[in-house]
């Protein structure tokens, strides 16, 4: 340690150190200066008070979680979400970490490799949850000690559109062979939304399914006949004209077409992970099950099949079960 003279008022302490025992020395000298006293640095010739100054500023902050955190998370969680939104959880994970796997809301969440040592799940918020949901990551080091990390996540109510009907009874209540189809119909899509296909098919964002540039509707729509409040709209509409191309707005597998009471002609198509999307009142399909599509590639046609008041598209999307607003996943930006 050298000291020399300075005009009065002022003193210089300068260390000629190896670098290696550079912050701890910092550290050290800090809690012992005299008032007035600034610390200099050499590395060699060179004087590095500056250097020392902002060093230690940024020593007294305490480091941000993600200056720390073994998973890696890229961005920011959100500390609010909407009733039928979605966003992308990326991460870039230590490379010791082991076992890493994350849960929202107590369901787990399903990763993939999205590239550059990066993965990424889809978190998804169903139409009519509410409250304060949890968002957890957990993994364990090469010890076996567990490392977890916690976001709160509370989710905003929508203010919904509602349509009130009165119809004559005999359009509401369904005869006995009909219920038996509907309940038959939706425990088959009840299956589809539980069957996770663990290999992710779709690239990049998804696309509009109609090509005519109309805006979806209606997701979310409550609807009260005679009185008697019915399930909210899961799904949103697409105006078209009869015989309009519908297209997979992303890369999947067919799992269903079939003609079905209330969604008439009806397309599911299965994007991995646990994401389908929906199509209802098809004027006819130019896919079967079974069948892989590419993003952009035409599945079918607009038409009114089924329970439908004229022409349309029924677009749905479901994410693990939750029912996501389809406008929420096409402007998500996706790797």
């Amino acid at each position: 340690m050298v000291s020399r003279s300075l005009p009065p008022g002022r003193h210089e302490i300068e260390w000629r150190i190896r670098p290696v025992s550079l912050l701890q020395k910092v550290l050290l000298l800090r809690s012992r200066l005299p008032a007035g006293m600034t610390v200099g640095l050499s590395l060699g010739s060179f004087q590095a008070w500056r250097i020392v100054l902002l060093l230690s500023l940024l020593l007294t902050v305490p480091g941000s979680p993600e200056a720390s955190d073994p998973f890696g998370l890229q961005g920011r969680v959100p500390r609010t979400a909407q009733q039928g939104g979605v966003f992308a959880l990326t991460l870039r994970p230590a490379s010791w970490i082991e076992g890493l796997r994350g849960s929202f809301d107590n369901q787990p969440l399903i990763f993939s490799d999205v590239g550059a040592g990066r993965i990424q799940a889809l978190v998804g918020i169903d139409l009519e949850a509410a409250g304060r949901r949890l968002l957890r990551l957990e993994g364990k080091d090469p010890q076996g000690r567990a490392h977890v990390r916690k976001w709160p996540i509370r989710v905003r109510p929508r203010r919904f559109a509602a349509q009130r009907l009165t119809l004559p009874q005999h359009m509401v209540e369904l005869d006995p062979e009909t219920a038996t189809r509907v309940s038959e119909e939706a425990g088959r899509l009840k299956a589809l939304w539980k069957a996770v296909t663990p290999e992710r098919l779709w690239r990049g964002a998804f696309l509009s399914p109609v090509i005519s540039g109309a805006k979806p509707e209606g997701f979310g729509l409550r609807r009260i006949i005679n009185n008697q409040p019915r399930s909210p709209h899961s799904g949103a509409d697409y105006k078209a004209a009869p015989g309009s191309v519908v297209r997979a707005p992303n890369a999947a597998r067919v799992a269903m077409a079939e003609e079905q009471f209330f969604g008439g002609n009806a397309l599911v198509l299965d994007h991995g992970l646990g994401l389908y999307t929906i199509y209802f009142h098809l004027q006819e399909f130019t896919v079967k099950t079974g069948d892989v599509v590419q993003k952009g590639q035409e599945v079918g046609r607009v038409g009114a099949t089924g329970r439908a008041t004229g022409p349309h598209l029924h677009f749905g999307v479901r994410l693990n079960g939750a029912r996501i607003d389809p406008a929420a996943l096409l402007r998500l930006p996706l790797l």
